[in-house]
């Protein structure tokens, strides 16, 4: 009995119309704001809205500035791991006002630090800047200062991740599949 492949042809049209279905019907973290936006390290006195590279520093704050409006923006900043010996981490978040936003002022130990940061509900592993801090008239020790000021952080910051996204197209995918094969025959043979 000849065979058509147009069940074939039907059954991956469905495929893709099930995975297009997801990924506009999907939350908005998947089509999630542009990751648009840098963040400066600044030095302690510098003009917010000066938006010079400043990769050597000793007090600082952190100056974010071309988001889109109504985005948050969550950072760490770590030693680089050829820093041995040194565990002084700092984290917070900047609430942005039409865009821009900045930290309180800063402090760590001399040493050569990474900044890394993610914008809500972004994807990714988020933005990076290696920067040093060199204050050879402070004695070295632990982070300084008070808590970063922020709102709270996330509750659940990796929610839904871009593997996880891409794991709800494919089920969809598989799932549309198989229904579209059992629904063509009455019985449910293959």
């Amino acid at each position: 009995m000849p065979t058509s492949s147009r069940p074939r042809r039907a059954a991956a049209l469905t495929a893709l119309a099930v995975g297009g279905a997801v990924l506009l019907g999907a939350p908005a973290a998947v089509a999630a704001p542009g990751d648009n936006g840098d963040i400066k390290v600044h030095s302690v006195g510098t003009a917010v809205n000066a938006q010079a590279n400043q990769p050597k520093v000793c007090k600082f704050y952190l100056d974010a500035f071309n988001f889109d409006v109504a985005q948050g923006i969550t950072w760490t900043i770590e030693p680089q791991s050829a820093q041995a010996g040194t565990s002084a981490t700092l984290s917070g978040a900047i609430t942005l006002a039409n865009g821009a936003g900045v930290t309180e002022n800063l402090l760590l130990p001399t040493g050569h630090y990474k900044l890394t940061w993610r914008i809500a509900g972004g994807q990714g592993a988020g933005k990076h800047k290696v920067f040093k801090v060199d204050c050879p008239n402070l004695p070295p020790g632990g982070p300084n200062g008070g808590p970063p000021a922020g709102g709270g952080g996330l509750a659940r910051e990796a929610a839904f991740t871009p593997v996880a996204g891409a794991a709800a197209v494919g089920l969809a995918a598989v799932g549309g599949t198989a229904w579209f094969r059992l629904r063509r025959r009455s019985h449910g043979a293959a």
